[in-house]
Formats: structure tokens, sequence, C-alpha cells
């Protein structure tokens, strides 16, 4: 199977009706083969003008994360960011939820599942309907903090076993006292931005109070590098340019497994 076939198959379904043809977790793809092929397929299906819309939906920051022969199609392609969702979004699905259940939360409560959220609905979901089965088996109509450890623990028993050992790849150091695991903690407690990125200097005060030591970034910024780098599963991602660097935990699922972790 060729561009040009894919080409001509759906050119032949178009004169009945206008069709769209959807490719969902696009994103997971890594054959650079298939990749490339669906540019050129993309590109034939354009300079043709076969009546046909082709969606691709992955996790990415760019178009070029997803298809990175882009540049050739430029013209053919439409980008739809969809970022993550702010914090009162978030918000906005636990009250809401709640309501419909009849059901309270305290205010520290919600802070704690807006945090481990990281701005990712399922996560939202999820950490709410166990949370609330959390404070039901106890009697309670009021969601407090131990519910939401435990909706957390909960939770965290739905997640593949992969998960945590990419957790485990990234903090493993045969060094005495290697602090990758205190380093990635403190990233999660870090104050992110809308994007939930942070830059190094966020890391400073959490690290400090995690090991009760006066950490400066120079002591820490070399594990930031390499926990965003292959040798330890890239559990963070980096963006910018030396003393410009940001950073973000590359899986959110992975934020409350770190919490889950220094419990």
């Amino acid at each position: 199977m060729t561009p040009d076939s894919v080409r001509r198959a759906l050119q032949g379904l178009s004169t009945a009706a206008s069709l769209i043809v959807i490719f969902d977790e696009f994103d997971r793809i890594k054959n650079t083969d298939v990749i490339t092929a669906m540019a050129d397929t993309i590109k034939a299906l354009s300079d043709n003008s076969v009546n046909t819309t082709v969606l691709i939906i992955g996790v990415a920051d760019s178009v070029n994360e997803l298809i990175r022969e882009h540049q050739s199609i430029e013209r053919a392609l439409l980008q739809v960011p969809m970022p993550r969702m702010t914090d009162d979004y978030v918000r906005g699905i636990i009250d809401k939820g709640l309501a419909r259940l009849t059901m309270g939360i305290d205010s520290t409560a919600r802070d704690e599942i807006v945090l481990f959220s990281q701005g990712v609905p399922y996560i939202a979901h999820l950490l709410c309907i166990y949370t609330c089965r959390a404070a039901l088996a106890a009697g309670r109509k009021t969601v407090y903090s131990p519910h939401v450890e435990q909706g957390m623990n909960r939770s965290l028993d739905q997640w593949q076993q992969s998960i945590k050992a990419l957790y485990n790849e990234a903090i493993q150091s045969a060094r005495p006292g290697g602090i990758y695991k205190e380093v990635l903690l403190a990233c999660a407690l870090a104050e992110v931005d809308d994007l939930r990125y942070f830059p190094t200097a966020a890391v400073k005060k959490p690290l400090s109070q995690i090991t009760n030591r006066n950490y400066e970034i120079l002591n820490y910024a070399r594990h930031l590098k390499e926990l965003s780098e292959l040798g330890r599963g890239r559990v963070l991602q980096r963006v910018g340019e030396s003393f410009r660097l940001r950073y973000r935990i590359s899986n959110p699922i992975l934020r409350p497994l770190y919490h889950h972790a220094r419990r």
C-alpha cells in the first residue's frame, strides 16, 4: 500500500460523500516510515483536491512532534491546539460532580485533587471517583484530605505497571547519596505555569524542604537534565535553551505516583 493507492481509494469513496478519517493517539506511532507515509498521503490528498478530511489527534506541544515532515504539507494543515485544563476548569469538574452526588469537599482536599490532576480531565475524574468512594465508605458526605490519599492510592492501582517501572528507572542511582528521587519529588511540588512547565529555580525551595538541606541550582541542574534524557526514561520534558530552560513532568500520571512514593 502506498500514499497514492490510499489517495485513489479515498478519491473514489469521496464522490458519494465527504469523508472524515480520524487517527487517534497518533503520538504513539514511533516508526518514522509510517509518519513519512502519512505526510506523503496528506500531500497527495491536498494536491489532488480529494474531498476528504484527515484528523490527526495526539499528545504533543507542536505539530512537528506528530509529523516531523510537516513543513512540506503546511498549507494542507490546520492546527488546533488543545492545552491542558486550567485549575479553575478542574475545580469545575470536581464541584459539578459533587453537586450531583449531593456531597461536599474541604478546600484542602479540592486543592490536592487539582494539583494531582495536572490539568488532565481523565486523571481528575479517576481521582474524584475513588476519593468519593473512600469518603462514602467512611460514612462521610464531605471529602477530606485523607480520602484524597486513599483515592490516590486506589487510582494508582489502575495504572499500568510500566508507569511504576519508569519511576524506578528514573530514580535509581549507583552513587551513594544520589538525590534523583528527591529531585523528582521536588519537580512534582514545584510551582508551574499554565502549561505545567516550571523553571529550574522553582525546584530549589521544595528540594530544600524535602532534604532539610540548602541546595543551590548548580547542585541539581544536572539531575534535571538527566531526568529529561533517555537514560532515565525522559520522565521530564525539557524546552528552551541555556538559562531559559523549563521542565514539565512528561506523563501527568507520574505526579501522584511521586507523592505516593514519598509517603
